[in-house]
C-alpha cells in the first residue's frame, strides 16, 4: 500500500447485496460498513452507488483510497453459460478431450444419463502438431506450414478467445509459446490463454478445462474490470483471488479462472484474521448470504485445494478449500411432485428477492420463513432502505402450507429445518469426512443470514461454542482489506521419492520462486517484501489423488504425508511414495491493523421482548450496539444490527468480547 493511502475499502459484490467495509487508518483505526442491493446486469453500478453513499467520491483521485474487490462475476458467468466464444487448440487426436472428460458417471447406478453438451463445440476444437512426450522429448515438431494452416482456421472461425492446451506442455512449453505469439501477431485483440501459464501441471483434461475457462472468462472479466477501473480513475484497485490473496486488476483480467471463489475467499480470510485477534486457531466458518452458503475449516491456517468444482467442471487452480451449496436467505421453498417440502437451490436473488422484500417476489424463501417465525423482525432496516412485509411473507408460504396440510408457522419451521440440514451436510463434508471432530472447533457464522441459523447448526454438529463476528453481515468485504497480496505457483515434476535428492528439489523450488518473483514484479512487488511458503503434492504409488503437505526436509515431508493419509483415510502403509507437484505461495504477508476495541459501558437496559414461534418464553430483543464487553444474555434472544440478525436459541447464551464479537455458548 502507498504511504499516501489512508483508507482501505473492501467490496464484496454478491448475488443479492454488495457489501462495503471502509477502514480508516488515521488518526486511529476505525471501521464503517455499508450494504446496497446488487445490480447483476452491471455489477459496477452497485459499487459506484455504494462509494457515493459512503461519501468517498472525492477520494477517488487523490491517492488516499485503495479498493480491494471480490466478485461473483466469474462464477455467475460460468453458472449461466455466458462465456466468450472460444477456440480450443490441442494436439492431433485429442480434439474431443474436454467432451470425453474422465468418463465418470454423475450417478453411479444410473444405467442411462442425459447427454451433456461439450464445453467447447466440436467445430471450435482444433488439432495441431507440436507434441511433447511424457519424458519431455519432442515426438512431433510443429512446422511453419502447419502453424499457418492453424492461423487460417482461427481466422475463419472468428472467435473471441483462444485456449491452447498441448500435451505435457508443463515439461516443455515452447510449442504453446510459439502458437500464442503467432496468434497475437495475427490479431492482437484476441484473448489468448495457454495451459503452461494457467496451470503447468499434469492431467491434460483438468489443465484443459482451466485453460478454456480462463480464455472464455477473459473477455468477460477484462471488460467488467476495465469498465470499473475507468469509473474509479487513478484509484488503486486490487482483486481477490480464489486462493485468498489479492492481485492487481490488470493481472486479474488475464487470470480470470483464479477469481471463481473471489467473494467467499474473503470471508475465510477474515476469519483467519479474527482468529489472530481473539487468540483462537480452530474454526468452522459458515457464510450464509442471500443466494448461497459457503463452509470451510480453519485449523491454524487457510488451506487451499486443487480439486474443487463449479457447475460440474473440475477447477484445478488453487482455491480455498470450501464447500458451496445453494442455500441462502433467498433460497426458494417448494413442494415437489411427491408432495415433499424442498428448499433451494433456486434463489429469488436481488430482483425481485424474497416475498417479504415487497418488490414483486411471490415464492416463499428462507428469509420469509424466518420472518414468519419471528426470528427476523419485520421492523428491521435492510440495505437499500428495504422494509420487510410480514403479510407478504405469510402469503408466500400459505400455498405450500395448504399443499402439505400444515399451518403457515409449521411450514415455515419446516423450511428452516430443511435449509439447516442442507448446511449441516456441507459442514460434515469439510470436517467429519476429512477426519476432524466438529466439537473441537468454534462455529464462526457470518453473512447476512448466518446468525439466524448459528445455534441450530451448532446443535446439529454437537458443537458447544460459536462466534458471530463483529461486522458479520459484511465479513467477506472485511477479508478483502486484510488479505495479503500475492499468488500461488506450481509445477509438476512426478518423481518417486526414493530416487529424489534434496538438492534437486531445492533447485526446482528456487526456479519456481524465480518465475513467481518475476511475475509479481510486474505488479510492483519487489522480492524483498515477498515471503515464500513451499508445499508439495504426494501420493502412494498407484493412487490417482494426492495430499498437499507443507515443505520441510524430504524425510519430514514423507512422515507428515503418512500421518495426514492416516487421518484422512484411516490407514497408511509402506508402499512407495511419489512426489507429483511442487507449489509455492509468494505473498506480501502484511501485518494487519488491529480491530478497534469496545469501550466498556453500563449494562444494557434497553431490552424489549417479542414472541418467537416454538419458544415457550418470549425472546429478548436488543440491538447489538447496546451490548458492551463482558455482558451476557441468556436465550432465547434476538440481536439486531444494520447488516444482520442473530437468533440465540434457548439453552444458549451470548456475550460480547472486547472487539464486539458475539460469543455463544451452549448451556448444560
Amino acid at each position: 500500500m502507498s504511504t499516501q493511502q489512508k483508507m482501505l475499502l473492501g467490496i464484496d459484490a454478491g448475488g443479492t447485496f454488495t457489501d462495503f467495509v471502509l477502514v480508516r487508518l488515521e488518526p486511529t483505526v476505525s471501521v464503517s460498513v455499508h450494504k446496497t442491493l446488487s445490480t447483476p446486469a452491471a455489477p459496477e453500478h452497485a459499487i459506484l452507488n455504494g462509494i457515493k453513499a459512503m461519501g468517498l467520491e472525492p477520494h477517488l483521485d487523490d491517492g488516499s483510497l485503495q479498493l480491494v474487490h471480490g466478485s461473483t462475476v466469474a462464477t455467475n458467468a460460468v453458472l449461466e453459460g455466458k462465456l466468450a466464444r472460444t477456440v480450443f487448440i490441442t494436439n492431433h487426436g485429442f480434439a474431443d478431450m474436454l467432451q470425453l472428460a474422465r468418463q465418470t458417471r454423475p450417478q453411479l447406478y444410473a444405467l442411462e444419463t442425459p447427454a451433456v453438451p461439450p464445453p467447447v463445440p466440436p467445430e471450435l476444437c482444433l488439432e495441431t502438431a507440436g507434441r511433447v512426450g511424457a519424458d519431455g522429448t519432442v515426438i512431433l515438431p510443429l512446422s511453419q506450414i502447419e502453424l499457418d494452416e492453424l492461423l487460417q482456421k482461427i481466422e475463419s472461425l472468428a472467435p473471441d478467445a483462444i485456449a491452447i492446451n498441448l500435451l505435457f506442455s508443463f515439461l516443455d512449453d515452447s510449442f504453446e509459446r510459439r502458437i500464442e505469439a503467432a496468434i497475437k501477431a495475427q490479431s492482437s485483440e484476441l484473448f489468448v490463454s495457454r495451459s503452461s501459464a494457467v496451470l503447468p501441471e499434469y492431467k491434460e483434461y483438468e489443465r484443459g478445462i482451466a485453460t478454456w475457462l480462463n480464455a472464455a472468462l477473459g473477455p468477460v472479466i477484462s471488460g467488467y474490470l476495465g469498465a470499473l477501473q475507468r469509473e474509479l480513475g487513478a484509484t488503486s484497485l486490487q482483486v481477490m483471488q480464489s486462493s485468498g490473496e489479492t492481485m492487481s486488476a490488470g493481472m486479474a483480467a488475464q487470470s480470470a479462472v483464479n477469481l471463481l471463489l473471489s467473494g467467499p475467499a474473503g470471508g475465510l480470510t477474515a476469519i483467519a484474521y479474527l482468529a489472530q485477534q481473539v487468540g483462537k486457531s480452530k474454526f468452522l466458518s459458515f457464510d450464509m448470504g442471500g443466494t448461497s452458503t459457503d463452509v470451510a475449516l480453519l485449523d491454524g491456517k487457510i488451506r487451499t485445494s486443487n480439486e474443487s468444482s463449479i457447475s460440474n467442471y473440475p477447477i484445478a487452480v488453487p482455491m480455498v478449500d470450501m464447500e458451496t451449496i445453494g442455500a441462502g436467505g433467498g433460497s426458494i421453498a417448494y413442494v415437489d411432485t411427491g408432495g415433499m417440502l424442498q428448499v433451494g437451490p433456486r434463489s429469488a436473488g436481488a430482483d425481485p428477492g424474497p416475498a417479504c422484500y415487497d418488490r414483486g417476489g411471490l415464492e416463499a424463501t428462507v428469509s420469509d420463513a424466518n420472518l414468519v417465525l419471528g426470528r427476523l423482525q419485520f421492523d428491521s432496516t435492510l440495505a437499500g432502505d428495504l422494509s420487510l412485509s410480514l403479510e407478504r411473507a405469510r402469503a408466500s408460504i400459505e400455498p405450500l402450507a395448504q399443499r402439505i396440510g400444515l399451518s403457515i408457522e409449521e411450514t415455515a419451521l419446516g423450511i428452516i429445518d430443511i435449509a439447516n440440514e442442507h448446511m449441516a451436510k456441507a459442514i460434515r463434508l469439510i470436517s467429519v469426512n476429512k477426519g476432524y471432530d466438529p466439537s473441537d472447533f468454534i462455529l464462526a457464522s457470518f453473512g447476512g443470514a448466518g446468525g439466524l441459523h448459528v445455534c441450530a447448526l451448532a446443535d446439529a454438529m454437537a458443537m458447544k461454542n460459536a462466534l458471530v463476528p463483529i461486522h458479520g453481515g459484511v465479513l467477506s468485504a472485511l477479508g478483502m482489506v486484510v488479505a495479503d497480496q500475492g499468488r500461488q505457483f506450481s509445477k509438476t515434476l512426478s518423481f518417486d521419492t526414493g530416487q529424489l535428492e534434496e538438492q534437486f528439489l531445492e533447485e526446482q523450488f528456487l526456479l519456481l520462486e524465480q518465475v513467481g518473483t518475476e511475475q509479481l514484479a510486474l505488479e510492483g512487488l519487489h522480492s524483498s517484501v515477498l515471503v515464500s511458503k513451499r508445499s508439495a503434492d504426494l501420493r502412494y504409488k498407484g493412487q490417482s489423488y494426492t495430499l498437499n503437505v507443507d515443505w520441510q526436509t524430504l524425510a519430514e515431508v514423507l512422515e507428515a504425508f503418512k500421518q495426514l493419509h492416516e487421518k484422512r483415510y484411516g490407514y497408511s502403509h509402506e508402499a512407495p511414495i511419489e512426489l507429483l507437484t511442487i507449489r509455492i505461495n509468494l505473498s506480501t504477508e502484511k501485518n494487519p491493523f488491529p480491530l478497534p476495541e469496545l469501550t466498556k459501558g453500563p449494562r444494557c437496559n434497553n431490552i424489549r421482548h417479542c414472541k418467537v414461534y416454538g419458544e415457550a418464553k418470549q425472546a429478548k430483543l436488543l440491538a447489538r450496539a447496546d451490548l458492551y464487553s463482558g455482558e451476557s444474555v441468556a436465550g432465547p434472544a434476538i440481536i439486531t444490527e444494520y447488516s444482520a440478525t442473530t437468533f440465540v436459541a434457548k439453552d444458549w447464551s451470548v456475550a460480547v468480547d472486547g472487539f464486539g464479537n458475539l460469543i455463544l455458548e451452549k448451556q448444560a
